[in-house]
């Protein structure tokens, strides 16, 4: 199994060399769609702390493995009758309790400030990349809201030659021992949401940088970061008084890899827990649960099922991710604005 995923990671190296460097695909997008849109910061009323950690076609030796760590906040001190960072004041009606989708108003102007962490291995390969953001939002509408984001940093990645065997010794388009880079990072993002619906566009990985393995950089620099741009949308629709159906789409444009598409629904109950099932084209079909544990805490899982040729050796793909609620200063157990 160990010479075939070997087999597979040097095809994708040669292929990247002439192709580009792509970051790490997430099924649980739609629990924090901030991993994709900076716009999404601040878009909570409370500290959103995330952590996430996603193992790939599970059973394949070197297989990907992505972890994260994503944290935002809004800071204003008109968002939601008050400052969005501070202490509630005693006997304060929650504003976002489950009637809001009926008196909701476009929140404030106010400003979203965070950072993510993500480091991505796949065999000999390593990238780690390292952004703060920023988002401002405004009101469109009496009910519509419209948020800009950026998204700045750095992004590392390295090859660890040792755990390559090549028929050649010696390779001139690699070095020796472990080869990395820095290189600088930047994405923008657009978000448009109302209470019950959302519509957003990103871009990732803006700054196209080459990238080498060899100190012959003239000679071996055709590998390449390209940007990555993101079309999101979501709707939420009741089912009953206790019951909420939220189907949403995403597609991803990386030139020049072929057009991808998620097709999520998830049904969420009293706001507490929610099920759902997924679909990405080409690829897998995913089942995925999620359970608001309290206002402090919540957790999401899936499971891939891998429909591609890599079935034949996958044991599908796992994904979790656990929520924070910091300073959640009106104690709702479930997202709204982000569903």
């Amino acid at each position: 199994m160990k010479r075939v995923f070997n087999l597979i990671i040097i095809f994708s190296i040669a292929a990247n060399i002439g192709l580009a460097q792509q970051r790490p695909q997430y099924t649980q997008y739609v629990f924090n769609n901030y991993l994709l849109n900076p716009a999404v910061t601040g878009i909570e009323n409370y500290t959103d702390l995330k952590m996430g950690y996603r193992k790939q076609w599970t059973g394949l030796d070197g297989a990907p493995t992505t972890s994260y760590l994503t944290f935002n906040m809004p800071i204003g001190n008109q968002f939601l009758n008050g400052d969005a960072a501070g202490s509630p004041a005693g006997g304060t009606e929650n504003p976002m309790s489950r009637s809001y989708v009926q008196d909701y108003q476009a929140a404030a102007p106010h400003h979203g400030i965070g950072m993510t962490i993500v480091s991505d291995k796949a065999g000999p390969l390593t990238e780690t990349n390292i952004d703060a953001t920023y988002a401002y939002h405004i009101g469109l509408s009496p009910k519509w809201n419209m948020a800009v984001g950026v998204a700045a940093g750095v992004s590392y990645v390295g090859l660890n030659t040792s755990a390559i065997t090549l028929e050649v010794d010696n390779d001139p388009a690699i070095t020796n021992g472990i080869a990395g880079q820095w290189k600088p990072d930047l994405g923008a993002g657009i978000w448009i949401y109302t209470s019950n619906f959302y519509v957003g566009a990103s871009a990732q990985q803006l700054l196209k940088s080459n990238l080498y393995f060899s100190t012959n950089t003239s000679t071996y620099n055709q590998s390449q970061t390209v940007p990555h741009y993101f079309f999101t949308s979501g709707v939420k629709l009741p089912v009953s008084d206790d019951v909420s159906f939220m189907p949403s789409i995403m597609l991803k444009v990386i030139n020049p890899v072929p057009v991808s598409y998620d097709i999520t629904g998830k049904l969420a109950f009293r706001d507490r827990f929610w099920i759902g099932g997924s679909y990405r084209h080409n690829d897998s079909f995913s089942a995925l649960a999620g359970l608001n544990i309290s206002s402090f805490i919540n957790i999401g899982y899936s499971y891939d099922l891998t429909t591609s040729t890599l079935n034949t050796v996958s044991n599908g793909t796992h994904e979790i991710v656990i929520g924070i609620l910091l300073n959640n200063r009106y104690k709702v157990t479930c997202p709204m604005r982000t569903f």
